[in-house]
């Protein structure tokens, strides 16, 4: 299990779902070559700690849906299963139904 610090998140990457045209041809994801940029957070730090010597809430929190910058997380491999670390100031939206 990962424990972030500070203001990072541990996110669950969410694999995009085949995608199809206009005509109904599918392409798969590997033929996107893009990552993902959403995910569903497991793991939420502290929060940021601030020059006061007190922490900021974090405003993510666990089991939110996340979209994310695409050049921002860090893939770790815990136990063969892969993880994503972000912060939060890499986050852009939180997803909601």
């Amino acid at each position: 299990m990962l424990t972030p610090l500070h203001d990072n998140l541990i996110v669950e990457a969410m694999d995009p779902r085949d995608q199809a045209t206009a005509s109904g041809i599918i392409i798969p994801d590997t033929a996107q070559g893009e990552k993902p940029q959403q995910g569903k957070v497991t793991a939420a730090g502290p929060g940021k700690l601030l020059e006061s010597g007190q922490r900021a809430a974090m405003s993510i929190k666990v089991g939110d849906i996340v979209v994310f910058k695409k050049y921002a997380p860090d893939e770790v491999k815990v136990a063969g299963k892969e993880y994503l670390v972000i912060s939060e100031s890499d986050v852009l939206a939180v997803v909601t139904e």
